[in-house]
């Protein structure tokens, strides 16, 4: 039996460190991210197995440009990916890529050489927020008279009126509420683990108040998470998967009532909503910017879904005085490499 080389071990370190430590601390809280990471990486692993890539065979050649290349080729020929899944996969090799070379400078050519990577040409979808009204909708959906309507209500009362990512939402401790202040807010912690302020108007205040006084009590346990998994107890987050299938719940019910709520409804349509709305309110856009956790105004754009003329406008919000100095930018038990690496097909 050959010995594994030196090479698959420290990449097989690298992959363990980067999922099990780097990417849950530094990166991202969001279980659905994390997965893609893993997706993308166990895909890769899988196409260098089917060039015959074995743990004693494995060097850092195969993490090179050539190699990520005809990778997103066999993406598309042999697993049948769209555009879009291949360039989100390409981000998450390069992230990945990117670890390994600041732990070991000799390797950073490799994330140097996978970002000279052109992305696939993608059919710009047109994204959808929910309207008013369908917000509207929703919130009427949920019984109040229930801890779980209540929790409901509030939840998406929240995720409206911060406009804020669903985990970050779901992420939300007791001790991040600042209710009783003269102007309300909520520390939403973003990614990269950057935080921001939301401020938040009475009406959510209020909704905030009443459920957290009626299901953790008082006075609440500051390290609780606001919004608790039945199962798992008051230090246990609710999961993506659970919430979804909530929304979708009043959705149905919603859209009798609001023909403008998609029975697919998922929880960033009420991000993309109340950008628009802020918009339409004559909020500037940077000002938008910043309340979305935004690193780039580009990124911004996208969540304004909104008329052409309202569009203009929010542009035109770049030109004012107090902006004249900000530079526009709109324009392995069987011997195989994955069982070595502990990834999963």
């Amino acid at each position: 039996m050959r010995k594994n080389n030196n090479e698959a071990v420290t990449f097989s370190q690298y992959i363990a460190a980067f999922f099990y430590d780097y990417a849950p601390d530094r990166l991202t809280n969001s279980e659905r991210t994390l997965k893609s990471y893993k997706d993308a990486l166990t895909l890769y692993v899988l196409f260098l197995e089917s060039e015959g890539v074995t743990p004693s065979g494995f060097t850092k050649a195969y993490f090179e440009k050539q190699y990520i290349e005809k990778w997103i080729r066999w993406l598309k020929e042999s697993r049948n990916c769209c555009a879009d899944t291949c360039n989100v996969r390409l981000a998450s090799v390069r992230v990945f890529l990117e670890y390994v070379g600041s732990r070991d400078v000799s390797l950073m050519y490799l994330y140097q050489d996978a970002r000279s990577i052109k992305r696939q040409k993608c059919t710009r979808k047109k994204v959808s927020g929910l309207t008013r009204d369908a917000v509207a909708a929703m919130l009427s959906s949920p019984d109040p008279a229930t801890s779980i309507g209540k929790r409901d209500l509030v939840f998406m009362t929240l995720l409206y009126a911060t406009a804020a990512r669903l985990d970050e939402i779901l992420s939300v401790k007791i001790k991040q509420l600042h209710t009783d202040e003269k102007k309300p807010y909520v520390t939403i912690v973003g990614k990269g683990q950057k935080t921001r302020t939301l401020y938040l108007l009475p009406r959510a205040v209020s909704h905030i108040k009443k459920y957290v006084h009626e299901v953790h009590g008082n006075p609440a346990d500051p390290d609780s998470y606001l919004f608790y998994s039945r199962v798992g107890g008051k230090y246990t987050k609710m999961t993506e998967p659970a919430i979804d299938k909530r929304l979708k719940m009043y959705a149905k019910k919603a859209h009798e009532i609001c023909v403008d709520v998609p029975l697919t409804i998922h929880a960033h349509q009420f991000r993309h909503g109340k950008a628009s709305h802020w918009i339409q309110d004559g909020l500037n856009v940077l000002q938008v910017s910043f309340l979305l956790g935004h690193s780039h105004l580009e990124t911004t754009m996208v969540y304004l879904d909104i008329t052409t003329e309202d569009k203009a406008k929010a542009l035109a919000t770049l030109e004012n005085e107090n902006d004249k100095k900000i530079t526009k930018k709109w324009k392995n038990p069987d011997g195989s490499l994955i069982d070595f690496w502990g990834l999963k097909k």
